[in-house]
C-alpha cells in the first residue's frame, strides 16, 4: 500500500530514507519544487556542462516558477526579521550609489547582480519554512556541492595530487574560477560535518561513508585549488572550531597531524605560492588594487564611486597602477562594497554579517539548552562564514551566492528553530 505523506516523519529523513523523502518531495507545492530547481541548476550548471540541454533560461523559469507559487501557496507567509530590514536598506543604496554614479550606464548594466540575490533570499526565506522543507533544501544544496567536490577530489588525486597553475575548475558559472570554487567548499564543509555528526546514529555504515565523504573531499578541493587566500580560510576555521580546546596535547597532536598531512599532499609549487605572498606580480597588483581602492572610498566616503565602478574608474585615475593590460575588480569585499557604496554600504554590509553571526550564536544556546545536538548547526553556519569573509579578503565575491545564500539559511533555520521550541513549550504547558 502506498505511504501517505503525512507518515513520513522527520526521522525518515535524518535515517535519508530517499523514498520516503522523495515521496514528502513529490507532496508539496510548486513554490518548494521550483525553489529547489532553481538551487540546483544554480550550483550543478547541467545546462552548462552539456549545451544540448541550454536552449531555455532554466534559472529564470525557476525563479519565476517559485514566484508564482509562492501566491498559490496558502503556506508561505511573510517572515519578519532585522536582517530583511537591512538587506532593503543596502539595496536602496546601491541603487542610489548607481544613479549618482562616476559611469551610472555601467551600474544599471549590473544591477541584476544583486538584485537576483535580494528576490531569491525573500523567495527562500518564506518557501523554506518547515523543518522538513530546510531538510531537504540543504539536502539539494549538499547534493550540488558534493557533487562538484567528489568530481575534482577524484581528478585532483587521479592527476597524483600535482600542481597546475589554473588549479580546480568547476562548471561555467559562480565556480568555475578555482578561487571562487574553493570558498563554496569552504562554505560547504562544516555544514556537511554538521550533518555528518547529527545523521551517524541513524545511518547504515555505507550511507554514513558517502556523508563523512562531503566534507572530505570538500577540504580536498581546497587543498587542490591552488587558492592560497581559501587555504588561509581554511586554516582560520579549524583554529576558530578548536579554540577552547586548541592547547590541550591530544588537540595539538592531531591537528599536527592533520596539517602535516595537509600540508605533505600539497604540491610543491603550491608551498612555493606561500613563500613568495607579497612579491609576486599576482600580489602586488592586489596590494595596489586593495591601496587605491581604500583611497576612492575616503575621496567618495558616502555612495562609493558608484556600483560596479570600481574598474572604469581605475583605469581612468589609476592606470599607473596597473601591472597587467586591463584593471580587474579589486579583490577584496569590504573594498568592493565601500568603492560599489561608500562608508555607508560598508556599514550596512558589516550590521548584516552582525546580525547573521547573533542570530546563530543565540539559536546555538537555545538549542543546546534544549539538549539537541543540532545545536551544532547554528555553529557551523558561522565556521562556514567565517571562511567566505578570510578568502574573500583575496577575491571579488561580494555579489556571488555564498553570503546570500548563507543568510536565506540562517533566517530560515531561525524561524524553523523558533517556531518548533515555541511549539514544544507551549505542548508541555499543557
Amino acid at each position: 500500500m502506498r505511504r501517505k505523506s503525512k507518515e513520513v516523519n522527520i526521522q525518515d529523513f535524518y535515517a535519508l530514507d530517499f523514498g520516503a523523502m522523495w515521496h514528502y518531495f513529490k507532496s508539496e507545492t510548486l513554490a518548494f519544487w521550483m525553489i529547489c530547481v532553481y538551487l540546483f541548476l544554480e550550483y550543478v550548471r547541467p545546462q552548462s556542462i552539456y549545451p544540448v540541454l541550454d536552449f531555455l533560461p532554466w534559472t529564470q523559469i525557476a525563479v519565476l516558477g517559485a514566484l508564482v507559487g509562492c501566491f498559490l501557496d496558502k503556506t508561505v507567509r511573510w517572515v519578519s526579521c532585522s536582517i530583511n530590514a537591512t538587506l532593503i536598506l543596502f539595496f536602496l543604496v546601491i541603487l542610489a550609489s548607481s544613479i549618482f554614479a562616476y559611469r551610472p550606464d555601467v551600474s544599471y548594466s549590473q544591477l541584476n547582480k544583486f538584485y537576483t540575490w535580494f528576490v531569491i533570499y525573500f523567495l527562500i526565506i518564506n518557501i523554506v519554512n518547515t523543518e522538513k522543507r530546510l531538510f531537504l533544501f540543504i539536502c539539494v544544496f549538499f547534493v550540488a556541492s558534493f557533487k562538484l567536490s567528489l568530481s575534482l577530489s577524484i581528478t585532483w588525486a587521479s592527476r597524483g595530487f600535482s600542481f597546475a597553475d589554473w588549479g580546480l575548475s568547476g562548471p561555467p558559472g559562480f565556480f568555475q574560477n578555482s578561487g571562487e570554487l574553493a570558498i563554496q567548499m569552504l562554505v560547504f564543509w562544516p555544514l556537511a560535518w554538521a550533518f555528518s555528526l547529527k545523521l551517524k546514529p541513524y545511518l547504515n555504515k555505507v550511507k554514513y561513508l558517502v556523508v563523512i565523504l562531503m566534507p572530505v573531499t570538500a577540504i580536498m578541493v581546497i587543498m587542490g585549488a591552488s587558492s592560497r587566500g581559501a587555504q588561509l580560510a581554511l586554516l582560520v576555521q579549524l583554529v576558530v572550531l578548536n579554540y577552547k580546546s586548541i592547547l590541550k596535547p591530544k588537540v595539538i597532536i592531531s591537528c599536527s597531524i592533520v596539517f602535516a598531512i595537509l600540508w605533505g599532499v600539497l604540491p610543491d609549487e603550491q608551498k612555493e605560492r606561500f613563500k613568495v605572498v607579497g612579491d609576486d606580480k599576482t600580489s602586488q597588483q592586489r596590494l595596489l588594487y586593495w591601496e587605491n581602492g581604500l583611497e576612492m572610498i575616503n575621496d567618495n566616503p558616502v555612495l562609493g564611486v558608484g556600483y560596479f565602478n570600481y574598474v572604469v574608474y581605475y583605469e581612468n585615475y589609476y592606470s599607473d597602477d596597473m601591472l597587467y593590460d586591463r584593471a580587474e575588480l579589486p579583490h577584496n569585499i569590504f573594498v568592493q562594497i565601500g568603492t560599489d557604496a561608500g562608508y555607508v554600504g560598508v556599514s550596512i554590509y558589516l550590521l548584516l554579517i552582525i546580525f547573521a553571526w547573533r542570530k546563530m550564536t543565540s539559536l546555538q544556546v537555545a538549542l543546546r539548552s534544549k539538549g539537541d545536538d543540532f545545536s551544532r548547526l547554528p555553529r557551523y553556519l558561522n565556521i562556514s562564514m567565517i571562511g567566505f569573509l578570510v578568502a574573500g579578503q583575496f577575491v571579488t565575491v561580494a555579489y556571488y551566492p555564498f553570503f546570500w545564500i548563507h543568510l536565506s539559511l540562517v533566517v530560515s533555520l531561525k524561524k524553523v528553530v523558533d517556531r518548533m521550541l515555541n511549539f514544544n513549550g507551549s505542548t508541555n504547558k499543557r
